[in-house]
């Protein structure tokens, strides 16, 4: 207790910590109490309120998860670090070479970290209609397996996550982010009470992404029963084999399959795709891989304060029956109706440097954005960034970086897609 209260002492008066940040841990911190059952009698040693720093102390050591592939990571010298709670894979030596591996051949990725949420009941598809802005009764037009990216609004139209969702045998499947699953979770089932549906996290589940131009030929090799699903696999659509989900979708430019299996058979099948040749990559390769495709980062290109428009998400949102009413659909057609202020855009850095996040954006007007991801492309040799930026900016911009204005050109996303430079 009185380290808790040295904490506290320190949080009360250090005014660089948000009080936002004690919020969101608040809110991981009680899905970890969901998940472990003797935590309740340690949150019960403090008040929230009145010691708000003790959950930080209780978020740092309770929120560090491993996935079922933890040890199959570390076995493979895999670099760890913390994740959105979890002990993920930053790199197995180099996060260039996995990068490059993705683009040119193939590579796989644990992201048993993501929740998984099955939505099961009469009223599933009325309470999915709300909850997501996209309509999933588009879902049925292809049947069971088919697969549709949306986002959750908030009641003022901010994004609260973006997902994706499956149409099941029997009812829906969610797979939302890892670090907004408690928020996620308390959304949903407070929503879920008027339409009487169940949620049923799929902790059971572990998810390996096999990405890049020789992913589907690797994954038949391993798994030879499914070679005509998979030659017939539609992109974002599915098949199941069992409690086996396996999905042509993916997070990074490149063609490939994101497949679910039970927990305590994904360390096999790493290991079989490993002996055919998948390489095993971490979390940057899969960082820079996605902002090459111009795919968000939620936390960072998309929060609760974000407009989809304004996020170049538009085309995830379905307003064409006007019948249909979803959660923020009026905010969203408000500020659609009054102007929007910003629009997302890709930037390539015409000097030396390397955009990052958070750099200060100024285009022809005077007007200012800012870059929301930035890295140094592997694939283009030059430093990329999605930036949010005022809706008059033109085709050139200019950054504040290191104190200097470097030049830098706008451009439509993604900067790259299967393995090809695609803006002019």
């Amino acid at each position: 207790m009185m380290i808790i209260r040295l904490l506290n002492y320190w949080f009360q008066h250090d005014a660089y910590l948000p009080h936002s940040k004690i919020q969101d841990a608040a809110w991981n911190i009680k899905g970890i109490f969901n998940d472990f059952e003797n935590s309740y009698d340690c949150a019960a040693m403090v008040n929230m309120e009145q010691y708000p720093a003790s959950f930080f102390l209780i978020f740092f050591f309770m929120t560090e998860l491993k996935t079922p592939l933890y040890d199959t990571h570390v076995n493979h010298q895999a670099k760890i670090v913390p994740f959105g709670g979890w002990l993920m894979p930053l790199h197995y030596g180099s996060q260039l070479q996995e990068h490059l591996d993705v683009r040119t051949h193939a590579g796989m990725f644990d992201v048993s970290h993501m929740t998984i949420v099955d939505v099961h009941g009469e009223k599933a598809r009325q309470f999915l209609q709300f909850v997501i802005a996209n309509d999933v009764a588009k879902l049925e037009k292809s049947g069971v397996g088919k697969a549709l990216y949306s986002v959750m609004l908030n009641p003022d139209a901010g994004i609260i996550d973006d997902l994706i969702v499956y149409l099941m045998p029997h009812g829906y499947r969610l797979v939302v982010n890892a670090a907004t699953r408690a928020k996620d979770l308390a959304w949903l089932e407070q929503q879920a009470q008027p339409y009487h549906v169940h949620l049923q996290e799929r902790k059971d589940l572990a998810i390996i992404a096999v990405q890049g131009p020789e992913a589907l030929r690797l994954v038949k090799t391993v798994k030879p029963e499914w070679t005509a699903h998979i030659d017939n696999l539609k992109t974002f659509q599915a098949f199941l084999d069992h409690e086996w989900l396996i999905a042509r979708t993916g997070y990074t430019g490149e063609d490939g399959l994101e497949i679910m299996c039970p927990q305590q058979q994904a360390p096999i099948f790493w290991e079989q795709l490993f002996a055919a040749g998948v390489k095993p990559a971490g979390l940057g390769a899969r960082d820079t891989l996605r902002l090459e495709a111009g795919m968000n980062l939620y936390g960072h290109d998309l929060d609760d304060n974000t407009h989809p428009h304004e996020s170049g998400l538009a085309w995830t949102i379905d307003v064409s029956d006007h019948e249909r009413h979803f959660c923020g659909k009026e905010k969203l057609l408000e500020k659609i109706a009054s102007g929007l202020n910003y629009k997302q855009v890709g930037l390539i850095l015409e000097d030396k440097g390397v955009l990052r996040e958070g750099l200060k954006v100024i285009n022809h007007a005077g007007q200012t954005g800012v870059i929301t991801s930035g890295t140094f492309s592997p694939t283009l040799k030059c430093s990329i960034a999605i930036a949010r930026v005022p809706v008059n900016t033109t085709d050139t911009v200019q950054v504040e970086l290191r104190g200097e204005l470097k030049p830098a050109r706008v451009v439509k996303l993604p900067f790259v897609r299967l393995g090809k430079k695609v803006f002019q």
